[in-house]
């Protein structure tokens, strides 16, 4: 007897249906704040991490586009989904979540201050139904390496978004960081990554490098901050390692990728009965050194040969 290909495809549908391998058996709802290469490269890192494991994971994808009203709104969106884990990337995104949601499990990944951020009560007892990674610069070692390249540096000018609460926490570290070793700090502020070209701009001729902290807004728009190094020969130093590749002269920074890696860890153990509020706040403790001697050059350095010997990674 011929079927038609309605009832084929019925029958498809139940036969697919009734394989449980194909079903995914842990759902997670990513809210990240933009996307640019470290951030992304965190998210996939999760992911790979998950992969790993042999986990079967269904996954829905959000980015805010840097828009913190956005975020807020992928919140309560992801509350519809019923992860089993919401994960926020990067700090706001991360207090869209904890806001939102609080009878599902959150991990936070890249956030500077989490408890700055109201995140969490302590980095070792977090409480609550949150816990996560913080990516908190080295700055007194990223200040180092810049002096590297620098001996006689006087003043560093950095561009930053005001209204990110990770971004405050570190321009006030370097600024104490900063004086300890007699450097004067010159700040220029952003809302949104429009702002950042002319941020970048006003600099010149007022510093003798800028440094670019693992700020969203800014870092979503790192191009035009190099853009603005090659044109007037200042030095543009970053504090994640994926900005070297897009035009930075170096970086002393975690590997995001691996910040992601060990965030999937850590839903991992969320999907095995762990609970966050006991779940310490991880950091990475290994540092890598990337440099970039082409945008050196352009920017009227050379990258000293110590330097060359030891770095981790060096963009051709």
């Amino acid at each position: 007897m011929k079927r038609s290909i309605y009832q084929i495809t019925c029958l498809l549908i139940l036969l697919l249906s009734a394989i449980p391998s194909l079903a995914a058996d842990y759902t997670v709802s990513f809210n990240q704040i933009v996307e640019h290469p470290a951030l992304d490269a965190l998210r996939q890192g999760v992911k790979d991490e998950l992969t790993a494991q042999g986990l079967s994971v269904r996954y829905h994808d959000h980015i805010a586009q840097g828009n913190i009203a956005t975020a807020n709104l992928i919140a309560k969106q992801m509350l519809g989904e019923q992860p089993d884990v919401a994960v926020g990337i990067a700090t706001p995104t991360a207090q869209a979540c904890a806001q939102a949601i609080k009878n599902i499990p959150i991990v936070f990944a890249a956030v500077t201050d989490p408890v700055g951020a109201g995140l969490v009560q302590s980095l070792e007892q977090p409480g609550g139904n949150i816990t996560g990674t913080t990516d908190m610069s080295p700055i007194d070692r990223q200040l180092e390496l810049i002096l590297d390249f620098l001996p006689e540096l006087k003043t560093i000018g950095v561009i930053y978004n005001s209204g990110e609460v990770n971004s405050v926490t570190l321009v006030r570290i370097l600024k104490e960081e900063a004086s300890k070793k007699g450097i004067s700090i010159e700040e220029a502020t952003v809302s949104n990554s429009a702002g950042v070209f002319q941020a970048a701009k006003s600099l010149i001729g007022r510093v003798d490098a800028v440094y670019i902290p693992t700020d969203n807004t800014v870092v979503s728009a790192f191009e035009a901050i190099a853009q603005i190094g090659y044109q007037a020969k200042l030095p543009i130093f970053a504090a994640d390692t994926d900005s070297v590749g897009r035009g930075a002269v170096a970086a002393l920074a975690v590997d995001y990728y691996k910040m992601g890696r060990q965030t999937g860890e850590m839903v991992s153990r969320v999907f095995k009965g762990a609970n966050p509020a006991d779940m310490p706040v991880e950091t990475l403790r290994e540092f890598q050194i990337h440099l970039n001697p082409a945008s050196a050059a352009k920017m009227g350095l050379e990258i000293p040969e110590a330097l060359l010997k030891k770095a981790d990674k060096i963009i051709e």
